[in-house]
């Protein structure tokens, strides 16, 4: 079994080197440069240092991390979903990403509400954080779909003011 989670319509498996293809082409999608930010990951080398001291570096320290959304029937990569642990926030928090050609597919809900209930069940995680563009309405309609419930403006040391949401499982 090479996935973490099954749904009805899709795997999510962790990502290894093997996917910096996808990687390039996700954090290079218009949603992903416009909500999230271009992280300068043009090329095959930038993209497999993207995945050692992104997501496979915080499988090994956290035991979790971005995890790759594969639609079952096509086995096409069409997102990232997962927690990540950043110093800034005091919980994991809920990240998802998805290609342009998928949004809108439902597929946002089905991974997410996946990986909130892995965080609650399989790593008994009691609260999730997330944090997203005050404008970036379609991740706040799917945070508050979840039951996410706003707190307060949060800000970066480097970045745009955001919004925190919080979930306690």
């Amino acid at each position: 079994m090479d996935f973490i989670i099954e749904t009805d319509r899709l795997f999510l498996k962790k990502l290894d080197i093997e996917d910096f293809r996808f990687v390039i082409t996700l954090l290079n999608s218009p949603g992903w440069l416009q909500y999230i930010g271009d992280r300068k990951v043009k090329n095959e080398e930038q993209a497999i240092n993207y995945l050692q001291t992104g997501p496979l570096k915080s499988y090994a320290d956290h035991g979790f991390g971005l995890y790759k959304v594969e639609e079952k029937i096509s086995c096409l990569p069409v997102g990232f979903c997962g927690l990540l642990k950043r110093d800034t926030l005091n919980h994991p928090d809920l990240g998802f990403a998805f290609l342009p050609e998928f949004i809108g597919k439902g597929f946002g809900h089905e991974a997410a509400h996946a990986i909130v209930e892995f965080a609650k069940t399989g790593l008994g995680i009691a609260v999730l954080q997330a944090i997203a563009l005050p404008d970036n309405m379609p991740s706040i309609r799917l945070l508050k779909k979840l039951g996410f419930h706003y707190q307060r403006p949060f800000r970066f040391l480097e970045g745009n003011e955001l919004t925190l949401f919080e979930l306690h499982l």
